[in-house]
């Protein structure tokens, strides 16, 4: 286990005030050499703001925002910066006007799909899938779209990046855990599923307490806000810190039967684990970021709907889902749609960060130089909603399914 990011959240400035964000730069650097000191490794430092239309007069001074805020956090030792979402209710040229930041890779941001309202905007939709296909392009190999996500029911201080954003106008922090390892040692030594459950919910809780505390005393001595913990069970590509090796290890492998089984019964140890919370605290089932899932579907079993389905028990969404680099924006569409009625129908939140690569076909190897990927396979996409009403502009209102769900 380790900090994959202590993040803080500040409301958003324009122009960007670089002496402004020196408090809670120094703040992020003290907290990381406290943790440091109490025996954690800390990989990143982040910073996020509120949403940028909030506080940005039109969408035409987006990339001068991206430049001038990512210079000023990384002189100053932040190692990344998002910006947060376009929502529901803002212009849709602020959806537009990210694709040249983020093709630069600039700064993290988002686009709003569903809200917690029970609100799924074909619409946005829609123009997120536009967005999706000309930051690919942009990009020249896909990899812009890492800093994007589609969000679906995600409140604000989720410290996992592209999907934080702030609330409010006073600093808060909060830490995003990379800790699929844990669940792997939990299964590893368990006769039983129950075990396994119960030494993974011990471990959660243990683990959190100890964070919390250290992060109780840091926001007392500096009176920034402590949003809480995200235990996402976040992966690194090695086997043994890997969400689908513990899939293996109860005996479900991702993309096979039993595979929901096996996410559930991780899931709900996360459930079961008391620590403060923020975020999603849930499976972070990051394709290119697992080393395990990467291989299985470099073998041809696991699937864009697996992975999906497993959402549906806790699971964060799709996240760094390599498709073929002429994925139609009537395909991305209806991912997304898919994405945003389950977050709605469940309650929860999701996320979709898709990576259609240029020049890939489904089955086409793929290998990113880049230290959190795993090489694997493109995945296959189906046909998209071209006609009816799910290829309407508009909204859709859907109620969270209150029986048992």
């Amino acid at each position: 286990m380790q900090v994959r990011a202590i993040t803080a959240f500040v409301p958003g400035r324009f122009p960007v005030d670089a002496t402004a964000l020196e408090p809670v730069i120094a703040f992020l650097r003290a907290a990381r050499e406290v943790y440091l000191q109490a025996g954690y490794a800390v990989q990143s430092l982040r910073l996020a703001t509120t949403p940028f239309p909030t506080y940005l007069p039109s969408p035409g001074q987006t990339a001068e925002l991206a430049e001038a805020l990512s210079a000023a956090l990384r002189s100053g030792g932040v190692d990344y910066v998002a910006i947060g979402p376009a929502r529901l209710a803002d212009d849709p040229a602020f959806i537009d006007a990210l694709a040249g930041p983020l093709a630069a890779r600039k700064v993290f941001a988002s686009v709003e799909i569903a809200d917690g309202e029970g609100h799924l905007s074909l619409s946005a939709c829609r123009r997120a899938a536009r967005l999706i296909r000309e930051v690919a392009d942009r990009s020249g190999d896909g990899f812009g779209n890492l800093f994007l996500c589609a969000l679906a029911n995600v409140p604000p201080e989720a410290p996992f990046f592209p999907a934080s954003y702030a609330a409010g106008p006073q600093p808060r922090f909060a830490l995003a855990i990379e800790s699929a390892d844990m669940a792997v040692e939990a299964c590893r030594h368990a006769a039983t599923a129950e075990e396994a459950t119960e030494r993974l919910r011990s471990a959660l809780e243990q683990a959190g307490a100890d964070l919390a505390a250290v992060a109780h005393r840091l926001a007392g001595e500096h009176g920034v806000g402590f949003a809480g913990l995200d235990f996402s069970l976040a992966p690194y590509p090695e086997v043994g810190r890997s969400l689908g090796t513990a899939f293996e290890l109860l005996g479900g492998p991702a993309g096979a039967e039993g595979a929901v089984a096996a996410a559930a019964l991780i899931a709900d140890a996360i459930d079961g684990a008391r620590f403060p919370r923020t975020g999603f605290s849930g499976l972070m089932l990051s394709l290119l970021e697992d080393r395990a899932l990467a291989t299985r579907a470099a073998e041809g079993a696991l699937t864009v709907h697996d992975l999906l389905l497993m959402s549906a028990v806790c699971g964060t969404g799709l996240d760094t889902v390599p498709l073929p680099g002429d994925a139609s924006v009537e395909a991305l569409t209806g991912i997304l749609a898919d994405v945003g009625a389950l977050a709605l129908r469940t309650g929860k939140p999701l996320t979709a960060r898709l990576m259609p690569l240029p020049g890939k076909r489904a089955g086409d190897p793929v290998a990113f130089d880049f230290a959190y990927f795993a090489p694997s396979r493109v995945l296959a996409l189906k046909e998209g909603p071209g006609s009816g009403p799910l290829a309407a502009e508009g909204t859709i209102s859907l109620r969270r399914y209150n029986r048992g769900c």
